[in-house]
């Protein structure tokens, strides 16, 4: 069945789902910082604290990401649609748009995300035209903010009326 599958209506689909969304970066063997946007992203693990994501094989970044054996996960805030846009972009110096720092694990971090995680890769698996990379979490930053949400083909902080309320 599943090669019979529409390709366009299993996007429909997945973009009606709603998400958070982050952007992965790392560095390269020159040192340079990279970065992209995901939505494939997901907790895996309490004990040990674990996360996944997936890239495609047709980014230009993919060995970076693959072969480094560590990466930052910024879980984005909600008024960080341009950036989130940007490092969806291709050809474009991303980390010139943004302030961002390296962090003691010399992973690049962007300013104004609602949480950072990073992790060291335990583990890559090949799955269709994507790779899965499995990491732990070696240190946690958030932010008092809300996060950002991904539905529909749009982006935006989570609507006040999902927060309960408080008083």
């Amino acid at each position: 069945m599943t090669k019979d599958i529409n390709q366009q209506l299993f996007k429909e689909v997945m973009g009606s789902y709603p998400t958070g969304v982050t952007i992965v970066t790392a560095t390269d063997h020159d040192g340079n910082p990279v970065g992209l946007t995901v939505n494939s992203f997901a907790s895996v693990s309490l004990d040990p604290l674990m996360v996944l994501w997936s890239i495609d094989h047709n980014v230009s970044t993919i060995k970076t990401f693959t072969e480094l054996g560590k990466f930052a996960i910024h879980i984005l805030a909600g008024d960080q649609q341009k950036l989130c846009k940007t490092f969806a972009s291709k050809n474009i110096d991303r980390f010139s748009t943004c302030k961002w720092e390296l962090s003691e694990n010399q992973l690049p971090i962007i300013e104004g995300a609602f949480a950072v995680l990073e992790c060291e890769t335990l583990k890559t698996v090949e799955a269709g035209d994507h790779t899965i990379l499995i990491g732990e979490v070696t240190n946690i930053q958030k932010d008092e903010k809300d996060p950002m949400l991904y539905h529909r083909r749009q982006f935006g902080p989570i609507p006040a009326e999902f927060y309960p309320e408080t008083k």
